[in-house]
Order: C-alpha cells, then structure tokens, then sequence
C-alpha cells in the first residue's frame, strides 16, 4: 500500500467482501479510489449497537475516516453514499452484483497504485444494475451492462482482447464466423484457425458486438440489442477467457446459472 502522509485520512470505496475477525470485529476487503485494493478492520462492527454495520455490507459505496495501525489500517467512521438497495432486493440482481465485484477482487491486488478510472468503473456498473427496472426479464436486461463491464475491466488490467486483426497472421478480421483463443487473447482468423486446438468458434454477430462495446461509450452501447443465442454465446466467450487468465473458474457464474435453471 502507498505510504500515507497522515495517520488518519479519508477515503472513497466499495465494499468487496467482509469477513468475521476476532469476537466482535469485521476485516473489510475494499477496493478504493485513493489506495487501490486495501483490507481495513472495522472494530466492534458485529456489535448490535455499532454504528458502523450498516455502512460496511458488500455493494454499499461508502466514505470513511481511516487510520494507521500497528499492522492494518483501521475504520473510524463511515458514510454510506450509495447502498444500492436494488440489488439486495431481487436475487438476479443480487448475483451479477457479486459477479462485478468477484472479478475485480480476483484481478486486482493490495499495494497496487491508485486506478480511479477503475473506481469509477465500478460504481457506474453497480448504479447501471441498480437501475434496471425491467423485472419481467433482468437477466436480459443485466446482459449488456456486464459485457460492458467485462471488457472495459479487461482493458484496465492490461488484458484488452485482439479484435480485429487476427492474433496469428495480423491480417484483418473480415466479416465472416472466426475463432478465439484464450491463450492468445484475440480472434483467429478461419486460415489460421485450420487445425489448431484448443480454439473456440465466435460467429460475425458476436464478434461485431464485442468489438461494438470495446470501442464505444455506454451511451452508444446501450443501444444494442443482440438475440438470445448471441447473448448466451458472447457470455461463454468471456467466461471462459476470465477462466484463462485467472486460472481458475469464479464462483457467482455457478450461482446463477442455477438461478436460470
């Protein structure tokens, strides 16, 4: 973690996750927009007269007072500025939720410097779920915020996906069903692809909103509106690069397949 010039300062940040700490205390995993990923131990927060509990649950963005101790920092005061009550009221919502902040928690590391565009990253996406309104049908509705998540997060940790020439020959993509491969981080073309193993097929409707949500605002991109099947196909393509590059298959995508089931 940064040095800090003060022994107590403010910060801006996100609940990740929390866990029990000693008899009455909560360890806070926070990513924040002044320090990065940080863990702060909130005192007494289990106590049912503590003032701090409800401020510190996953989702909420909070402000906090913090200070240094002898081996963490440690939570002083909180104010919550948004809590995005939403996305605790409905079990969608609650699920890709958790998936936004698992994958930054799984990408990111304590000690790393500042990434307010990160930070802002995070909150807009939590906002953008909580807002939705369709509740006939969230999970379609939820499809376009999480992609745009999911790339944008990628170009933040330096993972940005090869689009549009391919990853073998450097020629450009044309508008024709291509592969993918994880190992290489893009697209293969289909005189590439010939014979290789381990690729995935990526059909042109695919392919075309991916790059549309790479290379557009949220504005622009929320203007689409791919069929089911290109949806359903879009998401195995990203679940199964994050899968790659983390080394490891996240939780919250498990959960909610069993919701759809």
């Amino acid at each position: 973690m940064p040095e800090t010039k003060f022994r107590s300062f403010r910060v801006e940040a996100v609940v990740l996750r929390h866990s029990d700490y000693g008899e009455a205390d909560r360890l806070l995993t926070l990513y924040t927009r002044q320090l990065g990923k940080a863990r702060v131990l909130a005192k007494g927060a289990r106590k049912i007269a503590s003032r701090k509990a409800g401020h510190i649950e996953p989702f909420t963005h909070v402000k906090m007072q913090l200070a240094k101790g002898k081996d963490m920092l440690i939570l002083t005061q909180a104010d919550t500025v948004d809590a995005y009550l939403p996305l605790r009221e409905d079990l969608i919502l609650t699920s890709q939720a958790s998936y936004v902040l698992e994958l930054l928690d799984r990408f990111t590391y304590e000690g790393e410097t500042e990434n307010p565009a990160t930070f802002r990253l995070l909150t807009d996406t939590l906002a953008r779920l909580a807002s939705i309104s369709d509740a006939s049908s969230p999970l379609s509705a939820t499809w376009l915020v999480i992609r745009y998540y999911e790339m944008r997060l990628l170009d933040h940790m330096g993972f940005r996906p090869q689009l549009v020439q391919c990853v073998n020959c450097g020629r450009e993509i044309k508008a024709e069903d291509q592969f993918f491969s994880f190992r290489a981080g893009g697209v293969i073309c289909p005189r590439c692809g010939q014979g290789l193993k381990h690729l995935h097929n990526i059909s042109v409707d695919a392919l075309k909103y991916l790059r549309h949500f790479q290379r557009s605002s949220y504005a622009e991109a929320s203007r689409s509106r791919p069929g089911a099947e290109v949806q359903r196909e879009t998401e195995a393509i990203m679940q199964g690069y994050f899968t790659y590059l983390l080394e490891r298959e996240l939780n919250t995508p498990g959960f909610l397949k069993k919701i759809k089931a």
